[in-house]
């Protein structure tokens, strides 16, 4: 078992919540503290931590994103500039079932559901990367705005000290819900 200061990484394991980031804006800080207060109230996250720029999602990560009831994607400036990220992303909204909450860290829900700013130069910079693979392109696209369109939390509203601590209420307060629902109470201790 992972020890306290480590996140929940072996996707052979049961998890209640699959968290999709870009490492680069949120690793450090914010995901550290998400993953500590779902803990604390029993809820297991599965972040990935081993992935490798480049790699293929693995079967053992496809399972980790199609396993729980929810997902958890957080949306942030250098999300659309990882493919590994929009693969996740497009594997978790595959999952017709599952619920997915997103957060809008510090970045304009527009940019993400319109593809503009820091993420149409994304697109622009894959365009260019996957030329012959215009479909991978515009699955991902459409993954995108569909996330984008679902109930999430916009951070970009608030100037506040704990905002961090704020989304992360947030956010239990949108999986504890989800867990209090009629279909999944029979697999959460509520």
């Amino acid at each position: 078992m992972a020890s306290s200061s480590s996140f929940f990484n072996d996707s052979e394991k049961k998890y209640d919540v699959f968290i999709s980031f870009s490492g680069k804006d949120v690793r450090r800080g914010f995901l550290s503290h998400l993953v500590k207060e779902l803990r604390r109230e029993k809820i297991m996250a599965y972040v990935d931590e081993k992935m490798k720029s480049g790699e293929q999602i693995s079967s053992s990560l496809r399972r980790a994103i199609q396993n729980p009831q929810i997902s958890i994607v957080i949306f942030s400036k250098n999300y659309a500039s990882s493919s590994w990220c929009l693969d996740e992303l497009e594997e978790i909204m595959k999952m017709k079932e599952q619920i997915v909450l997103a957060v809008f860290y510090y970045f304009d829900p527009s940019n993400v559901q319109l593809q503009q700013g820091a993420y149409k130069r994304a697109f622009a910079k894959h365009e260019l990367k996957f030329q012959g693979n215009g479909l991978k392109v515009q699955n991902w696209r459409s993954a995108l705005k569909n996330a984008a369109e679902r109930s999430g939390y916009n951070t970009s509203h608030y100037r506040l000290p704990n905002l961090d601590l704020e989304i992360h209420f947030f956010l239990f307060r949108g999986a504890r819900a989800c867990f209090a629902s009629e279909y999944l109470a029979g697999n959460f201790l509520i």
